[in-house]
């Protein structure tokens, strides 16, 4: 088969379409033909060099895919040959297989294609475990969302909305702010021209946010205290704008507010599969009844993965880059695998039943 290698740690010239083994699934593990893998973040610190795979996990990039399952391993129940799957993966996912545990592996949503499933399980499993599980977010509470605009953004807006959240969100520009807002977000402040702390304090009358979902890091700590209400979470997943800073320990012991910062890759398989199984749980029914919506910006053919990084890197996306093997995803659908953008989603203001 072939698939995304990294050769030499660097820009996106470095990703090469080459021949590697087939994967062989092991107790415990099935192999999906993928249709479609989705772009992270993620893949641009590994590409260059900053952001290495856990052990065991194969060294080709990709956190996501959707296909077809080909071959099922030992021990596997409730999976065959022919499901239409997508997966939370380790790595692997720029190729055309790609094997991974059974228990981290979700059906397709109904109404769903293999290329917008392919956009679901990262940003799904890392909004679910951190703003819900682990801050335990709940209706009728406010949260603020940093990147509104991004992968985990849009989904984090939607998501969120449809329990019954209150969401303000930051986005870099006009017109993104206003696919936010097309999301489901009250609020979205732009913050090249706007200073978040002032507008929440402003629109909230001074008592700030319950939870605070935050992809930027160090930068940003102090402002988001300066934002949290008491009682008040601040979830930490990513750290695009450096990893230290310094913390007023009093004012978070005057707020009685908690930080918890996590990633998901590097988390125990064991963990990663309750996740997963939350995740179908409580999310997939909103995936299929429509409340939660794809947000697509492109579709890449994936030998051309540089040019994926490429669009991630620019910055003016609203969404998910998804990598599509041409062959497989002209089964799926009859639009060419060209660079398209998604329509915004409905706006969604009740919880789910």
């Amino acid at each position: 088969m072939h698939a995304i290698t990294i050769r030499g740690f660097g820009g996106p010239d470095v990703l090469t379409w080459t021949e590697v083994p087939d994967p062989v699934p092991a107790s415990g593990e099935v192999v999906i033909d993928v249709v479609a893998a989705g772009v992270n973040r993620a893949d641009l610190l590994q590409r260059e060099g900053h952001y290495p795979p856990p052990p065991g996990a194969p060294d080709i990039p990709g956190l996501e895919c959707a296909g077809v399952i080909s071959a099922v391993g030992p021990g596997v129940d409730g999976w065959q040959p022919g499901d239409r799957v997508c997966a939370l993966l380790g790595g692997g996912g720029y190729a055309e297989r790609v094997a991974v545990r059974a228990d981290h592996v979700l059906p397709i949503p109904a109404g769903v294609t293999l290329v917008e499933a392919a956009a679901f399980p990262e940003a799904a499993c890392t909004v679910w475990s951190t703003v819900f599980m682990a801050a335990r977010a709940r209706a009728g509470e406010t949260l603020l969302i940093h990147g509104g605009a991004s992968g985990i953004g849009t989904f984090a807006v939607q998501l969120a909305t449809a329990w019954g959240l209150r969401v303000t969100a930051t986005a870099g520009t006009a017109e993104k702010c206003e696919r936010v807002h097309a999301l489901g977000a009250e609020f979205v402040i732009n913050y090249r021209t706007q200073d978040f702390v002032a507008e929440i304090s402003a629109r909230t009358g001074g008592r700030g946010v319950d939870v605070v979902l935050d992809i930027v890091g160090g930068p940003y700590l102090a402002r988001n205290l300066a934002v949290l209400a008491p009682d008040g979470r601040i979830v930490v997943i990513a750290l695009q704008g450096g990893r230290r800073a310094e913390l007023d320990l009093a004012a978070l012991m005057t707020k009685r507010g908690s930080i918890y910062a996590a990633g998901l890759r590097a988390r125990p398989p064991e963990q990663k599969a309750e996740i997963v199984s939350e995740v179908r749980t409580h999310v997939w029914p909103l995936i299929g009844s429509g409340q939660i919506r794809p947000v697509i910006e492109a579709q890449v053919p994936m030998h051309e993965a540089a040019r994926a990084h490429r669009i991630l890197e620019a910055g003016r996306h609203v969404g998910k880059v998804v990598l599509v093997h041409p062959a497989r995803v002209m089964t799926e659908t009859s639009t060419p695998p060209e660079e398209t953008e998604a329509a915004p989603s409905g706006r969604q203001s009740t919880p789910p039943k």
